[in-house]
């Protein structure tokens, strides 16, 4: 079977991360979870099963991942995954693929909002710095592994959009 466990897969791997609108509620995750096995069990590129596995974390990101040193998956199998999780999205009416808005965490957990809703947020000091905020742009195992998926928004691009002119404090 070529869908291994998430932690299995290398270093070198091709990552995908696929951010969440909204929680999902136990049952949705056990059909998400279900839906993605399924899917990655028979996933191929050009009929050559792609070694893969996946993690969902903090209840908001499905993670991918791929061992493209055994098998590079194709424009078509990285198109039949996506419109997987589409549909799935649709039949839970939750989105799996929209990754304009910031994620970033909070006491009561992980928070999407818009950018424009976060520089507000940021302008009334309700977010700072030093908030954690999420990477939904990683590629490669190594840099999630790293810990470059959360880090404080002073270390990542967030910093410069939304707290330039405390930048140098």
């Amino acid at each position: 079977m070529p869908r291994i466990p998430f932690e299995d897969l290398p270093e070198h791997g091709r990552l995908w991360i696929f951010p969440l609108s909204r929680s999902l509620s136990d049952a949705e995750r056990t059909t998400v979870l279900a839906e993605v096995d399924a899917f990655l069990a028979q996933w191929a590129a050009h009929g050559a099963p792609l070694q893969s596995g996946r993690e969902l974390r903090d209840d908001r990101f499905l993670l991918v991942g791929v061992d493209e040193h055994r098998e590079a998956p194709s424009g078509c199998s990285i198109d039949a995954l996506v419109n997987r999780l589409r549909a799935i999205g649709r039949e839970l009416e939750v989105s799996f693929i929209d990754h304009a808005p910031v994620w970033f965490r909070e006491e009561e957990g992980v928070r999407t909002v818009s950018r424009p809703g976060f520089k507000k947020l940021a302008d009334e000091g309700k977010v700072s710095r030093e908030t954690h905020v999420f990477d939904t742009s990683l590629t490669r195992l190594s840099d999630l592994r790293g810990g470059a998926f959360e880090r404080p928004a002073s270390e990542t691009w967030h910093g410069r959009a939304f707290f330039r002119e405390r930048a140098s404090t």
